[in-house]
């Protein structure tokens, strides 16, 4: 029989395997003879043995702190290729049927000799290859047990989406395909919610991991169809509507060129939402010149984002509707000029929404949602188009983003916006347009809708700042001086209450070195009764049941509830998410005392909070991990502290595109209650610094863009009196002015 290859680590893993930071591996290699030397690898980057590795952290009292989903990242990397063919496609096969089974069952199936696991895999994949785009034939063999084992272990402990996401980030890597990212959840949700009425039949022909999708069945689309270019998105889109979308849910996705190769070419869908690649110059403009999908105009080379808006508008029914992402370049670049004035002239462009920087992918601009819909014969003459900027209400959220150090990966941009502000702005909007385009009143500074006629001059420029901007000339002055006045005096007592807040300087210089203390894993003080750990499951998904490894206190939420958000722990607001995104009837209820650690890491904000009674009885959001210590031995502010401080969020955080906090791997020091109360307020004045200084930022930055705008738009003057009083001092100084 072969012998198996030795399974080799880099430094990195094994800090992930032992729930430290990398300084400290290096640290360990420095000070323990006994560390186990490279088995291969270079100088700069040793490889070390996995089995001498455990041996060690073992010996140290170090238990492996691995999450199951990180278990399976490294074990797919360390496995060899299986040389009877089981790749990541089947695997996400797997994944499907492992979801379908209860945790006991998952657990007897790991528990499973080499062999037998590898038949048992084999006949659950296959038993759901057809739902699944290029699920073939499945063949796996006993060489797979390892990573058969760890995608049970995963799929029982983390769910089904967790376990997808790692094999797709895999087979990404392996493919070197890039652009493939994930539509932010509060995103994809506007994007769904800004369609009209309750469409049943819903279209993505870029589908990816099939977020938007995922959405409109939230929103009770009944048939949902996807199309994406690369295989490994469209396998996991499946899988992952059918993981997540209600009983009697229809999914139907392909794996082929949406543009080039229509795989619905017949479908007429009630609504389409799409995400669709940007600045591709190799779309098919030479062979899909005569295509009949250009009723608006042939797109430009460099128009990719026009071919794909009228691609959406051709398989609509007539009356239908279809919300687009797309780069800002497409509302003004010269080329798309006579598209853009066709689509204005016909009637088939409903509305254009500007999102703040750093909504999605690209992170550093500010995308735009174009809202068309197919014009009916014989339908309503559109006489107007609603322009909506969002981006400059949320300019200060971004301003405010105090980050302690380098953006981590992953959307964290994303997640501190303010997509309740965002969200509010675009579909109060949008309804009240949609509903009486004649009626609509215009907000001075966000909304504002533009006739036809004025849009179709030489340029047809459909940039929403540049249409939404010129209407700040209809603002009240005495209103604005008076909004001006009474956010300048929240600031000063801001100001005021910040430097109160700054004042605290109770603490000691810990001598000639660093203290250092025995912690224990979030995962241990759990199974020793110290704390409880709860997470929430997102709206549509199917559970295997209540048993699912996650502490059960505080489930039984009712509809109605505020939500709280990762964002809303960054910006110290309170809950602001939609219940829509989670299931209350199974989401846990926040109580006072509780410590919420968000689930991405990122610089912007605060990564943990105290709840208060701003946020008792509110519903844990998806992204959100709570934490109930028991109060007679760990206290909550102390908690909070060291789950939130930078060194053990890097330590405990895994992903490539997304970095996800895994919170059994996070540590704090075993220290006794006293000595936990004086540290937890110690954490709880800096946690008041930080919500001080946010606050005050938040309203500077509003009392200086109402004064400039008021200046600049002729509805505040400055002052004469003011003027000539400052004059006489600067005189008064000796500081004439120069001629």
């Amino acid at each position: 029989m072969p012998q198996q290859p030795t399974a080799q680590v880099t430094a990195a893993e094994i800090s992930r395997i032992a729930g430290v930071t990398r300084a400290t591996v290096s640290n360990w290699r420095r000070r323990y003879d006994d560390f186990p030397d490279p088995s291969g690898g270079t100088e700069s980057s040793p490889l070390y043995d996995l089995e001498t590795v455990k041996t060690w952290l073992a010996s140290r009292g170090h238990a492996s702190a691995t999450s199951p989903a990180e278990e399976l990242r490294t074990t797919l990397r360390l496995s060899p290729p299986s040389a009877d063919g089981g790749g990541t496609a089947d695997l996400l096969l797997l994944v499907l049927a492992a979801a379908r089974r209860t945790p006991d069952q998952l657990t007897a199936a790991a528990r499973l000799p080499d062999t037998d696991l590898a038949v048992r895999a084999e006949r659950d994949a296959a038993g759901v290859a057809d739902a699944v785009p290029g699920g073939g034939s499945v063949r796996f063999a006993g060489i797979d047990a390892a990573v058969l084992r760890a995608l049970y272990v995963c799929v029982r402990d983390e769910g089904g989406q967790a376990t997808l996401g790692v094999l797709a980030e895999r087979e990404l890597e392996d493919s070197a395909a890039s652009g493939a990212y994930r539509t932010p959840p509060p995103l994809a949700a506007l994007l769904a919610r800004l369609l009209p009425g309750a469409p049943a039949r819903v279209l993505d022909p870029a589908c990816g991991s099939g977020a938007l999708l995922e959405a409109a069945a939230r929103r009770g689309a009944a048939e949902l169809y996807g199309q994406d270019v690369l295989p490994v998105q469209a396998r996991r889109s499946a899988v992952s509507l059918l993981l997540t979308a209600p009983p009697g849910t229809t999914v139907s996705v392909r794996a082929a060129d949406s543009l080039r190769a229509d795989a619905f070419p017949d479908l007429a869908a009630d609504a389409v939402l799409c995400n669709p690649p940007f600045g591709d110059r190799d779309w098919g403009y030479d062979e899909l010149a005569y295509d009949p999908r250009w009723a608006y105009g042939v797109p430009a080379r460099a128009e990719s984002e026009l071919a794909w808006v009228q691609h959406s508008l051709a398989h609509l029914t007539p009356g239908g509707y279809a919300a687009l992402l797309l780069p800002p370049a497409t509302a003004g670049r010269a080329s798309g000029r006579r598209v853009r004035a066709e689509l204005v002239r016909s009637g088939a462009l409903r509305a254009v929404v500007a999102l703040p920087v750093g909504a999605s992918v690209p992170f550093h601009i500010g995308l735009q949602i174009w809202i068309l819909q197919r014009p009916e014969p014989g339908g309503p003459e559109r006489k107007s188009v609603l322009f909506v900027d969002t981006a400059e209400s949320s300019a200060a959220d971004a301003k405010t983003d105090t980050r302690t150090g380098p953006r981590t990966r992953g959307g964290s941009r994303s997640a501190s916006l303010d997509w309740a502000r965002i969200t509010g702005q675009a579909l109060s909007a949008w309804h009240a347009f949609a509903t009486d385009p004649d009626a609509f009143e215009d907000e001075p500074g966000v909304a504002r809708a533009v006739d036809v006629v004025d849009l179709l001059d030489e340029t047809v420029d459909l940039t929403p700042a540049r249409l939404v901007r010129a209407s700040r000339s209809d603002v009240d002055p005495a209103k604005l001086a008076a909004e001006a006045d009474a956010t300048r005096r929240n600031l000063v007592k801001a100001a005021k209450s910040l430097g109160r807040a700054a004042g605290y300087d109770d603490w000691d210089a810990a001598g000639g070195a660093a203290r250092e203390w025995r912690t224990a894993t979030a995962a241990d003080l759990a199974r020793g009764g110290a704390l409880t750990l709860l997470r929430t499951t997102p709206e549509g998904s199917r559970g295997r049941g209540d048993d699912d490894g996650v502490g059960k206190g505080g489930r039984g939420a009712g509809a109605g509830r505020p939500v709280l958000t990762g964002s809303d722990i960054s910006r110290g607001s309170g809950p602001t998410g939609d219940p829509a995104t989670v299931r209350a009837d199974t989401a846990p209820v926040i109580a006072a005392g509780d410590v919420l650690v968000r689930a991405v890491a990122s610089g912007g904000g605060a990564m943990a909070l105290v709840a208060g009674e701003a946020e008792a009885g509110a519903l844990l959001g998806p992204h959100v991990h709570l934490f109930r210590p028991d109060p007679a031995r760990l206290d909550a502010w102390f908690l909070a502290g060291f789950l939130g401080a930078e060194d053990n969020i890097a330590g405990a955080s895994t992903g490539s595109t997304v970095l996800n906090v895994s919170p059994g791997r996070l540590r704090v020091p075993l220290l006794p209650l006293e000595e936990q109360r004086r540290y937890g307020e110690a954490f709880r004045r800096v946690h008041e610094l930080r919500a001080e200084a946010q606050r005050a930022t938040r309203l500077a930055e509003e009392t200086a863009r109402l004064l400039s705008g008021g200046l600049t738009g002729g509805q505040l003057l400055p002052s004469s009196q003011g003027t000539a009083a400052d004059a006489a001092t600067v005189r008064g100084r000796g500081g004439d002015s120069p001629h």
